[in-house]
């Protein structure tokens, strides 16, 4: 309930606050001003305990949405309004206020109630003050309607394929009373993102809110994702590992690309297409290629005479040399 005094009281002067304080400014405020304050530390100092009335006073306004909202919308209208309790003998109320407004005195000529008129309809005052605190219908000065509020998010989970993460797709979500949401899923998506589709959550007064999608995303057997870069692991014999040679290496967009494979090359070995990995908003990623030697696991009588040639001839090499000097703790 709105005190009658509110207008000439500034309740967040009196927390040390500003008018847009978030409810924790509010309450780290009071509890300051309130030890610093409190009667039990100041006996028989009349001013601590006049102080400490208001700061009580102000915190129990602030810390109530719904009290806080009436006292805002108050002290808007200005210092000069009086929101008095009319009665015998007593001062002018809601109609002595606005009846000035409108050239009118107190309770309208004659003593009237002031009325106004919307066309065919007309409404009294306790009708032009809800629309003016933002009410509606009637009820007077005391109920102020909420403001409208926003439909609450809601949340849901999918899972989509590698090329759908890639290319983009539309999925569709089915609702516990079978209707079905379509979500757009964006080219680029990441394994455990979330998409926002805004206005496919939960109704309200001022707007649906958001639905949010997790997505996961199914692994491929040969594209290996990190971030928006793809590696791919592709074999060469040993020929080509040694002498060098191109190889054709697929790529996200389905065509195969040209590589070149330098002489000497070891299992392992990666190298770097610029621009080949996933495009998402305007970045675009790269594509690894690691090379793997592929050991035959049969030979031909050729093949295993030619081996055992190319061992003879490499004979003095030892590629173990040094590893025992590099295990060394």
């Amino acid at each position: 309930m709105a005190s009658q005094d509110w207008v000439d009281k500034d309740f967040y002067a009196v927390l040390g606050v500003s008018k847009d304080a978030s409810d924790a400014d509010i309450k780290k405020a009071y509890r300051k001003l309130a030890r610093e304050n409190h009667p039990d530390t100041h006996p028989g100092d009349a001013d601590a305990e006049r102080r400490f009335k208001d700061i009580t006073e102000a915190n129990s306004v602030l810390s109530d949405p719904e009290e806080r909202q009436q006292y805002d919308a108050i002290r808007a209208m200005g210092s000069g309004a009086r929101f008095q309790a009319g009665g015998a003998g007593g001062g002018g109320g809601f109609d002595d206020v606005f009846g000035g407004m409108f050239g009118g005195g107190a309770g309208g000529p004659g003593g009237q109630r002031v009325r106004y008129s919307t066309g065919d309809d007309s409404a009294d005052f306790e009708d032009l003050l809800g629309g003016l605190f933002g009410g509606g219908g009637r009820g007077g000065f005391g109920g102020f309607q909420q403001q409208p509020r926003r439909g609450a998010d809601r949340t849901a989970e999918t899972t989509i394929s590698f090329k759908g993460s890639i290319e983009g797709t539309t999925i569709g979500l089915r609702e516990p009373g079978g209707e079905t949401i379509d979500v757009r899923i964006p080219a680029g998506v990441r394994d455990g993102q979330t998409v926002r589709a805004r206005g496919k959550g939960s109704p309200g007064s001022a707007g649906a809110g958001d639905l949010l999608v997790k997505v996961h995303v199914k692994e491929h057997p040969f594209f290996a994702r990190e971030g928006n870069d793809i590696t791919v692991h592709v074999p060469v014999t040993f020929p080509e590992a040694a002498l060098g040679g191109q190889v054709q290496v697929p790529t996200l967009s389905g065509e195969a690309v040209k590589v070149k494979v330098p002489a000497g090359s070891p299992s392992g070995k990666k190298m770097r297409l610029r621009g080949r990995g996933v495009k998402s908003g305007k970045k675009q990623g790269d594509l690894y290629v690691v090379l793997d030697v592929v050991v035959p696991g049969k030979l031909s009588k050729d093949a295993k005479a030619a081996v055992e040639a190319f061992a003879e001839a490499t004979a003095g090499e030892d590629p173990r040399a040094d590893l025992a000097e590099r295990a060394r703790l």
